[in-house]
């Protein structure tokens, strides 16, 4: 029979394979930065690719917690945190969807530097990675201040899509003030060239899934909450 100390060390490798799985996903946003601030091709290819990487940590990880509950008959509290740990793996894995989403809109306009189209993307980014990474945080230290502070978090989130669709309204307003015409100068390609409104679909697009990416993150951190008290509150099913 194994013993209480021998499952506690398999509980920690748990919570360090979700942090690892976490870490991979951050990069994947990091590299999405990069992808849409230095119009850096590799970069979009590296969050494509690691997909692949990410899918076979949530299969590992999934691997894991049955484990401990088909062998370690899990008491009360222990259960809770493999039941909700099979329920983060899902929400990070879905980050790692939405990256690659993001990444497969950058390169239909990799000549070109979205960023400059809304000077909300930069911070939407950033914000979204710092959700993801205290989430996963918040889950694996078992922290519930840290897991309310990521929910109150989304608020930010939230604020920068709404700027960047007004930024993406008013580019389009003053399309419509130039008739058949596209969005004066800041439709612009880098060879002068009028480009297709179509690129502000793909921004706000990238808006939405960015969006998701800090849904996910609240999702996670609930699923700590709902560790520590048995109670699931604003769990969105995304």
């Amino acid at each position: 029979m194994p013993t209480r100390i021998n499952f506690e060390q398999q509980l920690n490798e748990l919570k360090k394979s979700l942090e690892e799985m976490g870490s991979s996903v951050e990069t994947s946003i990091d590299r999405l930065f990069d992808a849409m601030t230095e119009m850096n091709q590799e970069a979009t290819e590296f969050v494509i690719k690691n997909e692949r990487v990410i899918n076979d940590m949530e299969r590992a990880i999934e691997a894991q917690c049955l484990s401990l509950i088909t062998r370690q008959q899990p008491i009360v509290g222990d259960l809770r945190l493999i039941s909700s740990a099979l329920k983060v793996v899902t929400d990070i894995e879905r980050i790692g969807d939405h990256a690659v989403d993001i990444a497969e809109l950058v390169s239909r306009w990799k000549d070109q530097n979205l960023v400059e189209y809304s000077p909300h993307i930069s911070p939407m980014i950033t914000a979204c990675k710092e959700m993801v990474h205290d989430a996963v945080e918040a889950f694996a230290n078992q922290d519930f201040e840290q897991a309310n502070t990521v929910i109150k978090n989304d608020d930010i989130v939230d604020e920068l899509f709404n700027k960047m669709k007004n930024d993406v309204v008013a580019t389009l307003q003053q399309k419509s003030k130039v008739q058949d015409e596209v969005v004066g100068t800041v439709m612009k390609d880098k060879n002068n060239n009028l480009a297709s409104p179509d690129v502000c679909v793909d921004i706000m697009m990238i808006a939405k899934y960015l969006e998701k990416v800090g849904d996910h993150a609240v999702n996670i951190a609930e699923w700590e909450i709902f560790r520590e008290t048995g109670s699931i509150q604003n769990v969105r099913l995304l």
